[in-house]
């Protein structure tokens, strides 16, 4: 059984607190790393304190150098990377490869990004006592970064967080998920063989109460959560004076207007509805089909759901895999019950064993059923009928979530309706909900969050501006 380190200001060491890693697909113990305790996050912070003014006064160059070789080295060490991911995570291997791609990605526009910080020249004389006055706008590192990434996409997602904070010239502190936290402790691995200063990062697993103090602790300048809206808006209220961002949660829905390609429109809902079992937060939960098309839409949908391949992980044409946990998969099953139970109509799946959920198709259902109106976080899809692309608007935004929204219309008219009106931080014409480049702005409003991620947005975030007004 494979035994991993942490990884402490620079150093991979061992706590007295065992951490297992279990293999979703069998339950099975596979590795084994270790929890950081109050101890070994104070020591952190304080390496991290220490580093701060050699990070923010580091040449470009350097950090774009540091983000390079982590980038040519995730690119050698692809399926190793791929091979962790499905294994902690149940993902299966081909999106836990597309997951490696997106984050070689992410180390790629992070390394170029870093030669072109923020900065700006402002004329001052718009007004008499601006007369003879010029000024100099310049971005400062915010301070220490704690981020707080999720199981579903071990890797990606903390990527995220720390290309961005390397290019900002900002120590971080990450605090993976204890399901999954073999993929960034091996990506430490490769970012310890950089020049990047002892203290600059730390990964560390640990339980909620230790990890709760990177919210509470005055010394972190920022906050950059990902995970769920009732854990998220909770930190910050809790986060006192930091610079918070949010990527919460969402109950993506589609518009498939009769105006639509409906060959090229079926796969990609497919897609959008049951990759890595629901488990993303722009899964889409709530598909709208215009009423002349809705009965060739479900009849063809449910044909190609049946026909994904449901299975091991580790098998190379896996299209679906099993849950993160059991427990996770009562709640879906418990969900889908309620539905049915209160009149929806199960076209498809519905049936559990141990943490795998079938492919799950759900019509007739009510916006006050959980599986509307909360997010389901599992491979689980209702499909209704709609009359006007009005009404399809309001059924979009008739949720406390607005994270993505997918709409496929060859319609010009509909196409600027729909960016204009859904209530979203992202609408992806002729895709899925589940789209993301991420050097694009990506987040949400209302309870989906707060902020934006995307490369040169989390850099953004994670500085200042500073003004400097001199005479011309």
């Amino acid at each position: 059984m494979e035994s991993t380190k942490i990884f402490l200001a620079g150093k991979f060491i061992e706590t007295s607190r065992t951490l297992k890693v279990y293999y979703p697909y069998n339950g099975e113990i596979f590795a084994t790393t270790f929890k950081a305790g109050k101890e070994e996050l104070e020591t952190a912070i304080v390496a991290a304190g220490k580093v701060k003014s050699e990070l923010k006064s580091m040449p470009s160059y350097r950090r774009s150098e540091i983000l390079l070789h982590t980038r040519n080295r995730l690119l050698e060490m692809k399926e190793t990377f791929a091979r962790t991911i499905s294994a902690e995570s149940g993902k299966p291997i081909k999106n836990a490869r597309a997951e490696v791609d997106r984050s070689i990605g992410i180390f790629t526009v992070a390394a170029e990004e870093a030669k072109r910080l923020p900065a700006e020249y402002m004329s001052i004389d718009w007004t008499p006592s601006g007369a003879g006055r010029e000024a100099i706008v310049k971005y400062f590192s915010v301070g220490i970064v704690a981020g707080i990434s999720p199981f579903n996409f071990p890797l990606n997602l903390a990527v995220h967080k720390i290309a961005p904070a390397i290019a900002a010239g900002c120590p971080m502190i990450l605090k993976p998920s204890s399901t999954t936290p073999l993929s960034t402790l091996l990506l430490a691995s490769i970012i310890a063989e950089t020049d990047l200063p002892a203290g600059a990062l730390s990964i560390l697993p640990m339980d909620r109460e230790t990890g709760n103090l990177l919210v509470t602790d005055e010394r972190i300048a920022m906050l950059s959560f990902t995970g769920s809206p009732e854990v998220g808006w909770k930190m910050k209220e809790q986060s006192g004076k930091k610079k918070v961002v949010l990527e919460l949660g969402g109950n993506a829905g589609i518009i498939v207007s009769d105006e639509c390609d409906m060959v090229d429109a079926l796969p990609k809902c497919v897609n959008s509805s049951f990759t890595y079992a629901g488990q993303t937060c722009i899964h889409a939960q709530r598909i709208f089909v215009q009423e002349k098309r809705f009965d060739e839409f479900i009849k063809r949908f449910k044909e190609a759901a049946d026909n994904l391949l449901v299975g091991d992980p580790q098998g190379d044409n896996t299209d679906m895999s099993v849950m993160i946990d059991e427990k996770n998969a009562l709640r879906v099953e418990e969900w889908v019950k309620e539905a049915a139970d209160g009149g929806a109509r199960i076209l498809a799946g519905g049936k559990r064993i141990k943490n795998l959920f079938q492919p799950t198709i759900l019509t007739g259902t009510k916006n006050g059923m959980k599986v509307c109106s909360e997010e389901v976080f599992g491979p689980v899809v209702s499909i209704e009928p709609y009359n006007t692309f009005d009404d399809a608007i309001s059924m979009i935004n008739d949720s406390r979530f607005g994270l993505q929204a997918g709409v496929f219309t060859n319609r010009i008219d509909e196409m600027n309706k729909a960016f204009n009106e859904i209530e979203v931080g992202g609408v992806i014409l002729n895709d899925g909900p589940t789209f993301r480049a991420d050097h694009m702005p990506y987040g949400g409003v209302k309870d989906s969050g707060f902020g934006r991620e995307g490369v040169k947005y989390a850099i953004y975030d994670m500085m200042e501006p500073r003004v400097l007004v001199k005479p011309v």
